[in-house]
């Protein structure tokens, strides 16, 4: 992997300062093998990170262009590896509709219809929207398709657990998954993240620093059950209060740490067939985004990533 740097005064002054899109000149500003990124995508990623966290509007202009810059190398490198196995990178609109439904959901919209209001009114792409939201449902099936058989759930521990706690303890977690450079420490980085998180809100901190598939939503897992997570993650959680950050955990492609956000117990009596169903799709996608990660850095290694 090639990568060459850039002199992004102008860029900066390009997308914060010229309100109106068809003043801004485009021009090639990196080149993904044979994918290019452009001023207008640049500015266009800006305005979609904006939808996906309102703090985003508050990070510095420069931090605010890596971000969106390293956010549309993430997606060329996904979508060069996805047109290498699959014969179409469309999906049909029916389809699409779902998949855009459930997304907007899980970034705090009511509706389908919702999202595209919102889109409309504040002068969004929908295209470039659609068309990234296909590269992460294309990228999500790629990971099933070549690691779903590797995927390793033991079923009957889950319902040995299950029966001793009828009534859940569930977790509203937040994630931020990272590499340690070698230029750094896990010391120095987990103190640039806890100084970003306090600067720049959480949602922020996840977007400079998180390589996790969950960074478009600001780093939430939502609610996850006690019986559903790995004991050593378990066991870092339960060492951690509510409002804090755990210790960093090891997992395969990097360090996770977790933000503990609110702690609840089911009022309901355990539908025992129904919990364990939940709990191993639960465990299936944290080990699907687990080898995601350690597949899209290998992948990375092979990518020519030029800079002008």
């Amino acid at each position: 992997m090639k990568i060459r740097s850039i002199n992004i005064a102008i860029i900066i002054y390009l997308f914060f300062f010229i309100s109106n899109l068809n003043a801004i000149e485009n021009k090639i500003l990196a080149k993904v093998d044979n994918e290019i990124i452009t001023t207008i995508d640049i500015y266009n990623e800006i305005k979609y990170l904006s939808l996906l966290n309102e703090n985003f509007k508050k990070i510095e202009k420069e931090k605010a262009y890596e971000i969106s810059k390293n956010s549309l190398i993430r997606e060329k490198i996904k979508k060069i590896e996805i047109k290498k196995n699959f014969k179409s990178i469309d999906i049909d609109d029916q389809n699409l509709k779902k998949i855009i439904s459930n997304y907007s959901k899980k970034i705090g919209f009511s509706s389908y219809e919702e999202f595209i209001q919102y889109i409309e009114i504040n002068d969004l792409n929908l295209s470039t929207i659609k068309a990234k939201i296909k590269v992460e449902a294309l990228w999500n099936r790629l990971i099933i398709k070549k690691f779903l058989k590797d995927v390793k759930i033991d079923e009957e521990k889950i319902k040995s657990e299950l029966n001793k706690n009828i009534f859940q303890t569930e977790y509203l977690l937040f994630e931020i998954v990272f590499n340690v450079q070698k230029k750094e420490n896990l010391i120095e980085k987990i103190e640039k993240i806890k100084k970003d998180i306090e600067l720049k809100g959480f949602e922020n901190a996840v977007l400079i620093h998180s390589i996790s598939d969950s960074v478009n939503k600001g780093g939430k897992l939502g609610w996850i059950k006690k019986t559903s997570l790995n004991p050593k993650i378990m066991n870092k959680i339960e060492d951690t209060k509510i409002g804090e950050l755990t210790e960093p955990i090891i997992i395969p492609g990097g360090f996770l740490v977790l933000k503990i956000q609110d702690k609840r117990k089911t009022n309901e009596k355990l539908n025992l067939n129904k919990a364990l169903k939940l709990i191993i799709d639960e465990k299936t996608n944290e080990q699907l985004n687990q080898l995601s990660i350690i597949y899209f850095n290998k992948i990375k290694k092979d990518i020519q990533i030029n800079e002008t």
